[in-house]
């Protein structure tokens, strides 16, 4: 290679990597992604952590995981677009909850260190929980039903992949209802503990086995109208959205870690109950992007995609994060049980209940949807008054 050869070389090299930086640096432009702008929160928390002022610093805590998890998808979207169905998905299962995940993990770790909060931290960790599959059920659901039926008169939707999903999460109830069902027939606690771990491990099993089922052996029923195309290419490179998940993920870590140790504050200085907090609050903020996702897909006639969105995070969170807290709880000492109190279970149950009779037609319109943001109302101001 001749010596101009190998400077051209170079400055392609150079070019590149400058390219392939900035496409990184992008994701965090609020010019190019307003959310971004949410970002700002994020000092604030810090310093209102370093100079002890709880309250201000749960709330901007809970702010900034807005937009961080919503990088966190768009990182692995990026990843999804260069492998196979089967490792985008595990991906996509894996990092969709993660918000969740790294609250409700933090707080049982939290537990396990301070046993003077043990209580509020379970609280609080079965609320997140709950309030993550309400939250996908009635709220996305409801508004992205809202949204896509003021656009479009009726919309129709892949009824075998609703179904399996519904069926999915009454297995997944069952398992809410049962240690509830024990301790109030006079099973002991040592009773409802040991039946939780049992319970999380059938159900990891299970969900396993539905992955397998939708990735691989039926993975033409659960294809979705609006996904990804064959043609569609990503915007960064794979190394970049490695960087850009892991960064975000590192960050959303760091801002949960100061939104439990501040939520003790909050309760007190605001008087909100930790149930309102759990299954309302923390839901809505950190799974903010994908509702947002869901809603606007609905309003471009894709509610194949909408509804995979909000049924399918609802799945993940019953059949995968929670029994993975419950186990992650035994490992640490924390006593996490799947019986979440009578009022949580109801609602779980009533809601599920709901959504399954909404989508067994495969068709939705506006109505229904207000249908489901009124029943979603009408569960918040019960959580408020607890």
């Amino acid at each position: 290679m001749s010596e101009s050869q190998s400077v051209d070389a170079s400055e392609v090299l150079v070019d590149e990597i400058e390219h392939s930086m900035d496409n990184l640096l992008m994701a965090f432009d609020p010019r190019k992604n307003k959310l971004n702008w949410l970002l700002l929160a994020m000092p604030v928390a810090i310093y209102a952590t370093f100079t002890h002022q709880g309250g201000l610093a749960f709330v901007f805590s809970m702010i900034a995981i807005m937009p961080l998890a919503f990088l966190m998808g768009k990182a692995t979207e990026e990843i999804a677009l260069r492998t196979g169905e089967a490792i985008g998905g595990l991906l996509n299962a894996t990092f969709g909850n993660a918000v969740e995940m790294i609250i409700a993990g933090l707080a049982l770790y939290t537990a396990s260190q301070n046993p003077e909060l043990l209580e509020t931290m379970i609280t609080v960790t079965q609320a997140s929980l709950i309030g993550s599959i309400l939250g996908n059920l009635l709220l996305v659901l409801g508004l992205a039903m809202v949204w896509g039926g003021i656009n479009h008169k009726e919309q129709y939707f892949n009824v075998d992949a609703g179904q399996m999903n519904g069926s999915l999460l009454l297995l997944a109830i069952i398992g809410l209802i049962i240690p509830s069902a024990v301790h109030h027939s006079g099973g002991s606690t040592t009773d409802v503990v040991n039946l939780s771990h049992y319970t999380a491990i059938v159900l990891l099993i299970i969900y396993g086995l539905a992955l397998l089922f939708q990735l691989k052996t039926h993975a033409d029923v659960f294809a979705t109208k609006g996904g990804h195309s064959e043609h569609e290419e990503p915007h960064m490179t794979n190394r970049n959205a490695w960087i850009l998940l892991l960064l975000s993920t590192a960050l959303v870590g760091w801002m949960a870690h100061i939104l439990v140790h501040s939520l003790e504050d909050a309760v007190e200085r605001w008087h909100l109950p930790e149930l309102f907090i759990g299954v309302i609050l923390l839901p809505f903020f950190g799974n903010a992007a994908e509702h947002f996702t869901a809603v606007i897909v609905a309003g471009k006639d894709k509610m194949d995609l909408s509804i995979a969105i909000a049924i399918g995070s609802s799945v993940q969170i019953a059949l995968f994060v929670a029994p993975v807290m419950v186990l992650l709880g035994w490992a640490l000492g924390v006593g996490l049980t799947l019986e979440f109190g009578l009022l949580e279970t109801a609602a779980t149950f009533i809601s599920v209940l709901v959504a399954n009779s909404l989508l067994t037609d495969g068709k939705t319109n506006w109505l229904e949807g207000t249908m489901l943001l009124a029943s979603y109302i009408i569960l918040a101001i019960a959580f408020f008054q607890m």
